[in-house]
């Protein structure tokens, strides 16, 4: 028995070290560009940009854009001024069965539509191996002005989860 906790201790302990992003610090430096990814204007990603404001990153796989649409609608009717908040799209390619000119051709018609929000493509699911975001699924990720994660969740946000995101990110945006 004792051995058997141990064992579930140890690996436990491995997933949480793998993750590379845990709130109060920053995660480990990606950039995407060319054949990783990138905007998709085809210019680089780094998230090295994430700092100066509040940013709000959703790493989504096309499959699940459905899954947090009542988080994106929270976050629009908060009205986040926007010379302190900056959302970003980065969508897992990889995650997808859909062919890659789909959804590059939906991405660009939502970055026209949303000109605030940032759309960014990760071909690979690098931020699924650097930070440990939710593969094929809806990762929400929020980041304070140095850069430091303040809110981290995977899956669905409950109604109090996204109170909880909302309230971080207004005690983060100076006035």
């Amino acid at each position: 028995m004792k051995i058997l906790i141990s064992l579930v201790l140890l690996i436990g302990a491995g997933i949480v070290q793998a993750s590379g992003i845990s709130v109060g610090h920053r995660p480990p430096i990606v950039e995407l560009a060319g054949d990783a990814g990138g905007r998709v204007d085809g210019k680089p990603w780094s998230s090295r940009e994430l700092t100066g404001v509040v940013h709000i990153l959703m790493y989504v796989d096309p499959d699940e854009v459905k899954t947090n649409e009542h988080v994106e609608k929270a976050l629009k009717d908060a009205s986040f001024p926007e010379e302190k908040f900056i959302s970003i799209a980065m969508i897992n390619l990889a995650a997808s069965w859909k062919p890659k000119f789909v959804i590059d051709q939906v991405l660009k018609k939502k970055q026209k539509q949303y000109p605030r929000t940032i759309y960014v493509r990760d071909v690979n699911k690098l931020l699924v191996s650097a930070w440990g975001l939710r593969d094929q699924d809806y990762h929400v990720v929020a980041f304070d002005p140095e850069g430091k994660v303040l809110f981290s969740k995977g899956g669905s946000l409950s109604a109090d989860e996204v109170d909880t995101l909302l309230e971080t990110i207004r005690s983060n945006i100076s006035p």
